[in-house]
């Protein structure tokens, strides 16, 4: 029977949004937020809406850099937290002149001055499978080169549970012990973003 009841205990574990140990770190931010992509596909629009509705206070830089939070701090009103979107467009980076690799050392700059300045860094994945497909030509790997730079070095990874289906979120935040939080559609961003800020 304790063997039984202990199976139980660890399916439910492993069944959770939190990834079982890893909801002991706390998954909350402040804010005001620097909403920025890696890879500038259209998922930050996503995000962006959702702190519009809940009234957290953001600025959407799609190619900020260390220095923007620099400048922020300068100014007397720094940044309370950092969302990066994951995802790759190659469109996207296209428009803007700039490659993947271009794109991975601004978000490793980026998310070394968020480390000196204290500042929690969220990875978010919210275009689900569509996004990681992306219909692209055979062998383009750049979605996963967005989430391969992000995702390890999150505090908090918030994703589209479709774009989980493979594991591959579970398998970084358990090894790098980071909170998952998985959604199921768009919507719950509204909830989910709420209890992060306390709003």
């Amino acid at each position: 029977m304790k063997k039984l009841t202990a199976l139980i205990i660890l399916g439910l574990v492993y069944l959770s949004p939190a990834v079982g140990p890893l909801s002991g770190q706390e998954a909350t931010a402040r804010s005001p937020v620097l909403l920025t992509s890696c890879g500038q596909s259209p998922g930050p629009a996503i995000i962006k809406v959702i702190l519009q509705r809940l009234g957290i206070p953001f600025e959407l830089e799609p190619l900020a850099r260390a220095d923007s939070l620099q400048a922020k701090k300068q100014s007397g009103q720094p940044y309370g937290s950092v969302i990066i979107v994951m995802g790759a467009s190659l469109k996207g980076m296209g428009a803007a002149g700039i490659s993947i690799d271009d794109e991975i050392r601004r978000i490793n700059q980026l998310i070394q001055e968020a480390r000196k300045q204290g500042l929690k860094v969220i990875g978010a994945h919210v275009e689900g499978l569509k996004r990681r497909a992306q219909g692209a030509a055979a062998g383009d790997t750049t979605d996963e080169q967005s989430i391969d730079a992000v995702a390890p070095q999150s505090d908090i990874l918030l994703v589209n549970k479709e774009g989980n289906s493979d594991g591959r979120f579970t398998s970084i935040a358990r090894s790098k012990n980071i909170p998952l939080i998985e959604i199921e559609k768009n919507l719950d961003l509204v909830e989910e973003l709420r209890k992060i800020y306390g709003q």
